[in-house]
């Protein structure tokens, strides 16, 4: 092979999202010059709680100081399980409380139905909102709308600084199983794939199980530490070292084109 048809090698990525978000990854990844291969690691699936009525009748009612929501999804998932009249009322209900969005995806979904003013925190983590309202939420109701995943440290960090705080479960996560997640790993074996885009932590977690039913954990980390391996967000970065392998990738910005720029440049 020339060194011209070595630099015209277009690099290989594999894209792990859920399938819901699959023709705009596939089309952002081929924009900024990647092969994507899309094997899902997570599925998304929509589920209603003790907790949903009353978080609902809290904002309609407005004594919801803080609502706070984690990920676009929560947005979603919550507005999904609302007839066209709730959802108006609720929304206009919403505005009058203060909307926490955990970064620009979040806050970008918020924009949309209408919520033009959230805040984001400086740091887009459970621990930056913990940081960013701690010290004027005491006494105060906060809602959390989010995943059954979501992380504990949101809920025991607001009430040390002496909120209330109620949480309700919009959707909860899932790892498909399938031919198309057993071909990434196997395609991963093959030396066919030269950059991994992890965006959570259970992301990680399918990608590792997948790999230890062909019973081939040991070999993907070796080959993951030859790769570029990108991480959205510390807690990914965390959770692919528990996992023993090291993202070398981590982009101050927690979105996936800011994932996918970040790994470019390594090419």
């Amino acid at each position: 092979m020339t060194g011209e048809e070595t630099k015209a090698k277009i690099p290989v990525l594999a894209i792990m999202r859920p399938e819901s978000y699959r023709e705009k990854s596939e089309s952002l990844a081929r924009d900024y010059g990647f092969e994507p291969i899309y094997a899902p690691m997570i599925k998304l699936e929509g589920m209603k709680d003790e907790g949903f009525e009353p978080f609902v009748q809290r904002v309609l009612a407005e004594t919801s100081d803080y609502v706070v929501f984690t990920s676009a999804n929560g947005i979603t998932f919550t507005l999904d399980k609302l007839s066209e009249t709730e959802k108006e009322h609720f929304i206009t209900a919403l505005k009058k409380s203060r909307v926490i969005a955990i970064g620009p995806n979040t806050e970008k979904e918020l924009l949309k139905i209408g919520v033009d003013n959230p805040f984001l925190p400086g740091d887009y983590s459970s621990e930056g909102i913990v940081e960013a309202l701690c010290p004027e939420v005491k006494g105060k109701t906060v809602d959390l709308a989010r995943s059954a995943f979501g992380a504990k440290v949101l809920i025991e960090g607001l009430e040390k600084c002496g909120a209330t705080v109620y949480e309700t479960h919009v959707y909860t996560l899932s790892i498909p199983e399938g031919a198309v997640q057993k071909k990434l790993i196997e395609r991963t074996l093959a030396g066919e794939v030269d950059a991994f885009a992890f965006t959570s932590s259970m992301m990680v977690k399918g990608f590792m199980k997948h790999a230890e039913q062909l019973g081939a954990e040991r070999t993907i980390k070796e080959i993951l530490d030859r790769v570029v391996v990108g991480a959205i967000g510390t807690p990914t970065g965390n959770t692919l070292k528990k996992h023993g392998v090291e993202a070398n990738v981590i982009p101050d910005e927690f979105t996936f084109e800011a994932l996918l720029k970040a790994i470019k440049n390594r090419f």
